[in-house]
């Protein structure tokens, strides 16, 4: 039994109308239903197969307290819900309490949980259980130029405490049909990361799960776990069909994304010979390249929208890659390792 989608991903938040308006604004989601659940506010929002749920309220003070704004919920849809739990359980996690009575919950990584969802493979999502929802209009203004699609939630990025990657990896496997898909070591400078990426046997569902290497100097994902009060998720990343005309629109509606250096670029058309003839589009909008067996991957990301730097985005193109090669991960690395520099 297994998991074999993302049903939405709950965000707990401090400014629940300044992250609504971020995602609505900025990256185009529209407002499907607001909602109130025990000690919080609640809005779904959607951006084609993406949603994600933006909660505030008294019931979220304590988390956000220790932890900053950020993903607590990665709910999954199942066909079979209850063996999912079952499966989930015998392989280490905890049962929780639910908001609703019929809700299936049990623990993931850190404070995140993973809320249960009844939907078989290519049925419509349904609203999340344990709110009481009412519908809203369209949220853009009225005459407002559609933003460029989000087709899909690529992946999501999890940072753990040193010392906890193996396990949390074991326990996706065994209790939720998760499959390895690499592992791979990356040192960037004196600084260094275990990284081990599973996925669900639908490819649906994608972690790529990180911890910092102390032998090493302290670095970004040190950092993260100080600022986040230990392991969570560092990063959503939306994939879309074309990333050059999503960076530039996304910019103009208000998406900050991170500068990289000319001399990356400058260097680029040596390391992918292929991508010569777009390079200079990838220079003006400070997009990254890897590549892998399969093809080509393009990639940026976001800076933080959170007054403590506990959640970033990161749009991708797959053009034929299929994987997350070291170049791949160690562009993540400098990536965030370039916006502390800016921010120290």
């Amino acid at each position: 039994m297994t998991a074999h989608d993302v049903e939405y991903i709950e965000i707990l938040t401090s400014d629940l109308e300044a992250t609504c308006a971020y995602f609505t604004s900025a990256f185009g989601f529209r407002a499907r239903a607001r909602g109130t659940a025990a000690g919080l506010e609640g809005v779904l929002l959607e951006q084609g197969a993406v949603r994600l749920v933006v909660a505030a309220g008294p019931a979220a003070a304590g988390h956000l307290a220790a932890h900053g704004d950020g993903v607590v919920d990665i709910a999954f849809a199942c066909t079979d819900p209850v063996a999912v739990r079952d499966e989930a359980v015998a392989a280490g996690g905890r049962a929780l309490i639910g908001p609703a009575p019929e809700t299936l919950v049990v623990s993931g990584f850190g404070t995140v949980r993973h809320t249960l969802v009844r939907r078989e493979p290519g049925a419509p999502a349904v609203l999340p259980a344990g709110w009481d929802w009412s519908g809203l209009g369209p949220s853009a203004p009225a005459g407002s130029a559609p933003a460029p699609a989000l087709a899909a939630l690529d992946h999501v990025a999890v940072c753990l405490e040193a010392g906890t990657l193996h396990d949390v990896v074991r326990y996706y496997l065994d209790g939720f049909g998760f499959e390895q898909f690499y592992s791979e070591y990356v040192a960037v400078g004196e600084q260094a990361m275990d990284s081990i990426v599973v996925r669900s046997p639908s490819a649906r569902i994608t972690f790529t799960v990180i911890e910092p290497d102390v032998s090493r100097k302290p670095g970004q994902i040190d950092e993260f776990l100080v600022r986040n009060g230990g392991g969570g998720v560092q990063h959503l990343a939306f994939l879309v069909e074309e990333i050059v005309p999503a960076v530039l629109e996304f910019e103009a509606r208000g998406v900050e994304f991170l500068r990289t250096p000319a001399t990356y670029y400058d260097a680029l058309a040596e390391r992918i010979p292929s991508l010569e003839a777009v390079i200079a589009d990838l220079r003006k909008t400070n997009v990254l390249a890897d590549r892998d067996e399969w093809g080509h991957l393009l990639q940026l990301f976001t800076r933080s929208p959170f007054e403590r730097r506990t959640l970033f985005f990161e749009l991708i193109q797959r053009q034929g890659a299929q994987g997350f090669g070291s170049a791949n991960i160690r562009a993540l690395y400098e990536a965030v390792e370039r916006a502390r520099a800016v921010t120290a």
